[in-house]
């Protein structure tokens, strides 16, 4: 039994889906991983993975260049045979899903992690393709023997809202889930000595509440406090919303905050900080940074938008919540932890429970495996015939 996972990245393949992979090869599953090329890609290989690339340009709307790569990744469909897709993204999704026709692939799973860019900017571009894309879904996603993955119930409600999937196709799985081993709580007492860390860990996109991290930061050393801004992520130029990379070194080269880039090692970062802020008004679907910085056992600071309050449940329990757009808001938040390291140790505590119960990978891809298993109409399980690789 072969599957194949689609994405517009393999960064995202390789440090999201991976585990999965690995979990349905002791299945008895061979999955072949499909992106454009990139630097995290041939990685897959020392995992036993095979990895086939696709050109594609996540920002073009060239119809002759998006035809031809869908006409390419049907043919690569045809080629793998692979008795389910799994696509990743909304414009994944689509191309994935129609080139399944003409590949004449059994099963397809679109999962669809936020509303994203198209669904929630207001910027002209976004607001002229909203209708087109939504037609597009609309005629896609949830057609023939196929599900919907979706990350949070408010998505799960404008999904049908909008009409774009009925709601027996979709299944709610919240997040792409957390190591737990991986990412682990560390003894914290000795944070009172030192000024507070904080780091925001994203894709550089302004609608991540960038921006208000960094004029909080300004604002909290104009009160003369000594808190540490950490920011670890790239920009995304394939994004509209994305910072500018002058921008980004100039807040850096200024001391606003240290720029550490890309990171591999996020679970060594955590160790080393206190706090997780997200102050983000992307319509997210429950995002990957909260639950490690939660994991990690760190105070969580982020917006009560979908996507963030299914990780901070309760304002001052599990974390704290900001209002969006609100550097002010983001800073007095900083402030009470900054004063109070019990507290931040506590809302640590209750986060780390919260990903216990909620969002340990573990649960998260049994969850989707059997999500494989309705489309397929046999359960997956260790005594799965296993594929060979030829």
């Amino acid at each position: 039994m072969k599957f194949a996972f689609f994405a517009n990245t393999d960064w995202y393949l390789y440090n999201f889906r991976l585990t999965t992979a690995l979990r349905l090869r002791s299945l008895g599953v061979e999955t072949v991983m499909i992106s454009p090329p990139g630097d995290f890609g041939g990685r897959f290989a020392q995992h036993g993975v095979r990895w086939l690339t696709l050109p594609m340009d996540r920002a073009s709307l060239n119809p002759l260049r998006e035809a031809l790569v869908l006409r390419r990744l049907a043919q690569l469909l045809k080629d793998e045979r692979p008795d389910l897709l799994h696509n990743f993204t909304v414009k994944c999704a689509v191309y994935g899903a129609l080139a399944a026709r003409g590949a004449a692939v059994p099963a397809v799973v679109n999962a669809v992690a936020g509303m994203g860019y198209v669904f929630t900017s207001n910027n002209p571009k976004a607001r002229v393709l909203r209708p087109v894309v939504s037609e597009l879904m609309r005629r896609t996603l949830a057609c023939g023997n196929s599900r919907i993955i979706l990350q949070n119930p408010d998505d799960a409600e404008a999904f049908t809202g909008l009409r774009l999937a009925a709601p027996e196709k979709i299944r709610l799985i919240r997040s792409s889930g957390v190591d737990i081993q991986r990412f682990r709580p560390m003894d914290r007492d000795a944070a009172a000595v030192r000024p507070l860390r904080v780091i925001l860990a994203a894709r550089l996109l302004w609608e991540k509440g960038i921006r208000e991290y960094v004029d909080a930061a300004l604002l909290l050393r104009q009160q003369g406090r000594q808190i540490e801004f950490l920011l670890a992520g790239m920009p995304d130029p394939g994004n509209p919303g994305s910072v500018g990379r002058d921008e980004v070194e100039r807040w850096n080269r200024e001391g606003v905050l240290k720029w550490l880039g890309h990171v591999d090692d996020m679970p060594a970062l955590l160790r080393e900080v206190d706090v997780m802020a997200l102050p983000s008004y992307y319509r997210e679907g429950v995002p990957k940074s909260l639950i490690e910085g939660a994991a990690s056992g760190l105070a969580l600071v982020t917006t009560g938008l979908p996507g963030c309050r299914e990780v901070v449940t309760e304002h001052g329990v599990d974390g704290l919540r900001v209002e969006p757009r609100s550097a002010s808001s983001l800073a007095d938040a900083l402030a009470r932890l900054d004063d109070d390291r019990q507290l931040v140790r506590r809302l640590g505590a209750q986060a780390r429970e919260q990903v216990l119960q909620h969002f340990d990978e573990r649960i998260v891809i049994q969850k989707t495996i059997d999500v494989y298993g309705e489309l397929l109409g046999a359960p997956l399980t260790d005594e799965t015939p296993q594929y060979v690789v030829s």
